[in-house]
């Protein structure tokens, strides 16, 4: 046998035995959503697969592949993209600033290739997550809770997040910050820190109207007064409401959610696909959704909390910090507890992007679980 095929052999042997460490049961739990979203957007387009059932159906089983490749990366390749990732995010949201395409008075979209609805956001969500990985990966314990070095993940969040506010999008911008100040806490940021930021953002929320867009804050003001707006900025919110109420216990069944087929519900197949679901499917559809997200939120966090390297566990959680904020954001905004941000709820949702980011940071995690005891040789370029 010649060294070549010795190596070879060797390799296909490392990735089946790697293959055989996927967590299934994980698997199993996403494509679950991803059929759910595919079922209510067939229903929502009046019983047919286009044009947003057949897309989503395929852009899941092309990610999901995807995602099963990413699992079979080292770590360390992980580690030494995180940098060139970021920058690479950041360079194409500050090209979507200037030659992006506006959709809907928004400018956040750019063409690449083929593509040309791309979102540069969906990108730095995992960009943010491997470089904030990468930095407190070789940062002392002592620096990751109080000291100078804490301006680094401070810039590392807050460039995109001003960009991403830009284009305007104020949704993402919060959860970028969300996941960033997620990050940094299970990092070891000192937590007087945390309470001294959330002493000043309510100190500050008199004075929102001079950094929002007139929208933004007339949704946030209609969010303050709902029943004022309901024909106005509140309609999105009111209509989600009339569909959560109408389904009731078990639903009106499927195809049959007279909020969403008659159109009165906005955004119905993206922004508030979680109030079709709960027309038609009621409380206890709501439920079941609900559950298999904590599921998968709970299997990444125990995957997250098994890594042997710091970068390992930091990437995996953050993924899962940002999977968690977009249910809850989603969520807390068709219920009518928060303002509408346009946050859509991951894998069920209709959006190309989304799952795409989606799909790459689950493929961290998995990568973080098949190879949950190797360990990261940091370098010199650990630290920024």
């Amino acid at each position: 046998m010649t060294a070549g095929a010795y190596t070879q052999g060797r390799e296909r042997q490392r990735l089946s035995v790697r293959l055989t460490q996927i967590d299934w049961t994980f698997c199993l739990a996403i494509t679950m959503i991803a059929l759910a979203g595919a079922a209510m957007l067939y229903s929502v387009a009046g019983g047919k697969w286009e044009p947003w059932a057949a897309k989503h159906l395929g852009g899941y089983a092309f990610w999901f592949v995807v995602m099963l490749a990413l699992a079979m990366v080292d770590l360390q390749v992980w580690f030494a993209v995180a940098y060139p990732v970021y920058v690479i995010s950041l360079a194409l949201l500050a090209y979507a600033a200037v030659k992006g395409h506006a959709t809907m008075g928004a400018q956040r979209w750019i063409s690449i290739g083929p593509i040309h609805d791309f979102q540069p956001s969906e990108l730095m969500k995992i960009g943010l997550v491997l470089a904030l990985a990468r930095f407190y990966h070789g940062l002392s314990a002592r620096n990751a809770k109080l000291s100078f070095w804490l301006i680094v993940p401070a810039i590392l969040i807050g460039l995109p997040a001003a960009l991403v506010m830009k284009e305007p999008d104020l949704g993402t911008a919060l959860l970028i910050c969300a996941t960033g100040g997620a990050i940094m806490v299970l990092a070891g940021l000192d937590l007087r820190i945390v309470a001294g930021i959330g002493a000043l953002g309510v100190a500050a929320a008199p004075f929102l109207h001079l950094v929002l867009k007139p929208y933004q804050w007339t949704r946030l003001a209609s969010f303050m007064n709902p029943g004022a707006e309901r024909s106005g900025a509140g309609y999105h919110t009111w209509q989600s409401q009339i569909a959560l109420g109408s389904g009731g216990l078990i639903g009106k069944g499927f195809g049959l959610g007279t909020q969403s087929q008659l159109n009165f519900l906005p955004e119905k197949q993206t922004d508030f696909m979680f109030a079709s679901l709960a027309e038609e499917f009621g409380f206890v559809g709501c439920v079941a959704i609900l559950l298999l997200y904590a599921a998968v939120i709970f299997m990444a966090l125990r995957i997250a909390s098994v890594a042997h390297s710091h970068f390992a566990r930091l990437g995996a959680a953050g993924v899962t910090a940002t999977l968690a904020f977009c249910v809850l954001m989603n969520g807390a905004m068709v219920m009518g507890l928060a303002p509408v941000v346009g946050v859509p709820m991951p894998l069920l949702s209709l959006g190309g992007t989304v799952m795409m980011s989606m799909m790459i940071g689950f493929g961290l995690v998995m990568a973080a679980r098949v190879q949950r005891y190797a360990e990261i040789s940091s370098g010199k370029g650990a630290v920024l």
